[in-house]
């Protein structure tokens, strides 16, 4: 199945790659690069999109432009986007570049990764006009948020919080597998830390746990 051994105490497998779903770090050889705005996008899968902090009004068409124009074959989803109650940008002209490019979206038929702050219920009523998967990433958030989500079929990407967080642990022992996905963000540690931490959490294999993150990622990207 696999091997491991432990080196320099920390638990290393050698036949295991583990998929992050979403870093801002280009030696992660698995995964999905956050793309920063103006950046030249890699030759491995990546997302791109314009985040709430990153939204400049009198320079938007130009945000819009290099978003289009930078969607090469690796391009995977569109984001981070979404809303963002904690920043100054308007929330109305956050809400009109999240609709659009929820738009690309739909046009390219590619999955959106979700940025969201205190604005989780704004950001489900948009569900109504994206065809494709949405997932929330970063989720670190109650139980009854994980619900009204996972109601509107979401899907949720857990990130650094589930090693020490007993609530987060809690909910994420509810979500059913096949809505999860596992990320590094722009946290410093190694994913597989995440991975050992959730199989034990869901009481699965290693082995299983990267399986079925394999096939969420292929329903996403597919259908």
């Amino acid at each position: 199945m696999f091997n491991n051994f432990w080196s320099c105490c920390n638990l290393v497998f050698l036949d295991m790659d583990f998929f992050d779903f979403h870093h801002h770090k280009k030696s992660i050889s698995k995964g999905i690069y956050n793309l920063e705005y103006g950046e030249t996008p890699p030759e491995f899968p990546y997302s791109i999109g314009i985040h709430p902090q990153d939204i400049q009004f009198e320079n938007i068409e130009s945000q819009f432009d290099w978003v289009k124009s930078t969607i090469t074959e690796d391009c995977f989803a569109i984001g981070e986007c979404g809303l963002d109650g904690l920043i100054s940008i308007e929330q109305n002209l956050q809400e009109q570049v999240f609709k659009r490019q929820i738009e690309i979206s739909n046009e390219l038929k590619k999955p959106l990764i979700i940025h969201c702050v205190r604005k989780f219920y704004e950001v489900i009523s948009f569900r109504k006009i994206a065809n494709q998967p949405i997932i929330i990433h970063g989720f670190n958030k109650k139980q009854s948020f994980a619900d009204d989500l996972l109601k509107n079929k979401f899907y949720l990407s857990f990130g650094k919080a589930v090693l020490y967080n007993l609530s987060l642990q809690n909910v994420l022992k509810t979500t059913p597998l096949d809505k999860i996905f596992l990320e590094t963000d722009n946290e410093d540690f190694n994913i597989e830390e995440l991975y050992i931490k959730v199989s034990e959490l869901k009481g699965i294999s290693l082995e299983k746990l990267n399986e079925q993150i394999s096939e969420n990622l292929e329903t996403i990207q597919h259908g």
